[in-house]
């Protein structure tokens, strides 16, 4: 299937979901008292990496519903990858290190679960991924920002399944809202709502893990 904004995990990764290591987030006070560097956003350079033959997969559960979004701050970081697979592994360096760091220096508080945009449908790969907070304090980096999220109506496409089957979620948005002839006021968005790791570390059934797409129309 052709990728159109593209997701933010492949399968290859399940088991390093940005999710699971923005639980760092929370943990702050049991590491080091090392605090890493935040470096700035600049263009991921490809590497070479081992053919893998696909597996079949059973389609994906997409439920569709209409709501309201609330009004959010998220703090956020702007970066790229050079390829689908290494979107994954940048995630999870900003959720589980860049951000958690900002967070243990500001002495901001996280109000919700990570989020991500994308700016481009093809590589090199272009996107801002974030971490709602209470309210914005200390000073920030020079390279991370806060975006607000207001209320407005939204459709919500509620995602179980494998993440490199996110894409149907957005066709399907997509679609739903072609029919209804609604368009977009912002770009769509990922709310990564379940931890696909269980309390063991262990990875879970990914058609019992939920991503949200989240369409914001007028």
């Amino acid at each position: 299937m052709k990728k159109r904004f593209l997701p933010v995990v492949s399968i290859v990764i399940t088991c390093l979901c940005p999710l699971f290591l923005f639980t760092a987030c929370n943990n702050n006070s049991s590491e080091k008292n090392a605090t890493p560097a935040i470096a700035s956003a600049k263009k991921d350079t490809p590497v070479e990496e081992k053919k893998v033959e696909p597996v079949k997969k059973r389609p994906p559960i997409i439920n569709i519903t209409d709501t309201v979004s609330t009004k959010m701050r998220v703090l956020c970081l702007k970066d790229s990858a050079a390829n689908f697979e290494r979107i994954s592994l940048k995630l999870g360096n900003i959720y589980g290190v860049k951000l958690a760091a900002i967070l243990k220096k500001t002495g901001m508080k996280t109000a919700g679960q990570p989020m991500a945009w994308y700016n481009t449908q093809k590589a090199p790969y272009y996107f801002e991924a974030g971490i709602p907070v209470e309210k914005k304090a200390g000073k920030l980096p020079s390279n991370a920002f806060i975006k607000e999220i207001g209320t407005d109506s939204v459709t919500v496409a509620h995602f179980y399944g494998p993440y490199d089957l996110l894409p149907e979620a957005y066709d399907a948005l997509k679609e739903m809202m072609k029919d209804r002839k609604k368009k977009a006021k912002q770009k769509m968005y990922e709310i990564y709502v379940s931890d696909p790791m269980d309390k063991d570390g262990k990875p879970k059934d990914p058609y019992k893990v939920q991503t949200d797409v989240v369409f914001t129309w007028k």
